[in-house]
């Protein structure tokens, strides 16, 4: 049997400075540097149409959204995430570790899924990201067929899963005082063909 050497421990410190440097993003799982994986055409569509949406309703209020380009912080699983819409209230409030920026209190966190991603999305990255007190709303998006899920922190700690889908569908967002139109998400995404059910004999 072949060992296979562990990767080596980096400190926040050392992958913030590598990340400050680096051409492509690249998250911190607890001392381990994972690279991100290039989005799809439709991830980036479905990304961009969310934040537009939420960026408009959230003018004036005190809320902030951010793009794929804001790190988040997780510092109870010591993680560095990079999601694809977040937005914090209240005034943001970020991490300033060797001049780098990171956020540390959002509100509402979108994901949107790929095949690659989505156990990752719905296992250590939910667990995680329910660490943070300011988490009202963890959101996932699929890209394939129009469907979201939104997860919803109750007062007493537990979380309520909610799916909105179709086109026809509104999703509500009170903790941010927004709506999402799946129909507004999904208007420059064409989805592949449903399969079809093999002719009767």
């Amino acid at each position: 049997m072949v060992a296979h050497p562990k990767p080596c421990y980096v400190t926040p410190e050392e992958y913030l400075e590598r990340e400050r440097a680096a051409e492509t993003k690249s998250e911190y799982y607890d001392g381990v540097i994972v690279a991100m994986a290039g989005a799809s055409p439709e991830h980036d569509r479905i990304a961009v149409d969310i934040l537009r949406h939420l960026g408009n309703q959230l003018e004036r209020s005190p809320c902030e959204p951010f793009s794929s380009d804001m790190r988040v912080r997780v510092p109870t699983c010591n993680r560095y995430y990079y999601p694809d819409v977040s937005v914090a209230c209240g005034g943001s409030q970020f991490e300033a570790l060797v001049g780098v920026r990171s956020l540390l209190n959002p509100k509402l966190i979108v994901e949107v899924l790929s095949e690659s991603t989505e156990k990752n999305d719905r296992t250590d990255k939910y667990d995680c990201y329910r660490t943070l007190a300011s988490l009202a709303t963890y959101v996932l998006v699929a890209q394939d067929r129009p469907r979201i899920e939104v997860f919803t922190r109750q007062p007493d700690d537990t979380w309520r899963h909610e799916v909105a889908k179709g086109l026809e569908a509104v999703l509500a967002l009170p903790a941010i005082g927004c709506e999402l139109k799946l129909a507004d998400i999904y208007a420059r995404v064409e989805f592949p063909p449903a399969p079809t059910e093999p002719a009767a004999e």
